[in-house]
């Protein structure tokens, strides 16, 4: 499922309700019923929206009870700023992802399965922290990402357009691109695009190629 269409599935507070209840232990149709105090149909059909979106599974027990639990683990990111709004879902990576091939992170923390409780217990309290820390770094950079999108701003133009402008720049600032691919890329109509890109061009900050418009060095 998308990030859009997740974020839709969890909007709802009941289901965000339930999830959080399977992630202690699996339960049954009545028990979440109780728990949330809503009628057994009703969880009936939250279960199902979720079961759809692949977040949850269920087993029949030796008692002919279903019960319901979490499938999978997966993470969901919204980020509103003044600088637009987006969310993004990740699922981990598996085991052979290469923590190296990140340059500006360095880790070192490995699962040894035959390991003891104790040593188990000592490398849970390690990446406990450093999701504490990985939480912090993601705040800071969100915010030094907006000041430089202030300090582009303020150089190419004043008022609400100026923003529109850091996003082009930004979106051309690896490769020449068409105001198919811009209008695409910063959410604005083609037109839009158009006449802000001639302001930028006139003031010396891009140039329109055979290749599309591209950032003058």
């Amino acid at each position: 499922m998308d990030s859009a269409g997740l974020l839709d599935l969890l909007g709802n507070e009941n289901r965000r309700r339930i999830l959080r209840l399977l992630s202690r232990k699996p339960c049954y149709v009545t028990e979440i019923s109780e728990y949330l105090g809503v009628s057994p149909k009703a969880v009936i059909g939250h279960l199902r929206k979720l079961e759809e979106a692949g977040l949850i599974e269920s087993r029949v027990d030796d008692q002919r009870r279903k019960y319901f639990h979490i499938a999978r683990n997966v993470r969901l990111e919204v980020n509103v700023s003044p600088y637009g709004f987006a969310s993004k879902s990740a699922y981990p990576a598996n085991n052979s992802f290469d923590i190296t091939s990140c340059r500006h992170l360095s880790l070192d923390i490995t699962l040894d399965e035959d390991a003891d409780l104790e040593t188990l217990l000592g490398t849970l309290e390690e990446l406990e922290q450093v999701e504490n820390e990985l939480s912090l770094a993601q705040r800071w950079v969100q915010g030094r990402l907006c000041d430089v999108l202030d300090h582009i701003s303020e150089t190419v133009g004043n008022g609400a357009e100026s923003r529109v402008h850091a996003d082009l720049l930004a979106s051309i600032r690896s490769e020449p691109k068409g105001i198919g691919a811009l209008s695409r890329d910063v959410g604005v109509p083609r037109e839009v695009v158009a006449d802000l890109l001639e302001v930028l061009a006139d003031e010396g900050v891009v140039r329109r190629t055979a290749r599309g418009w591209e950032l003058i060095d």
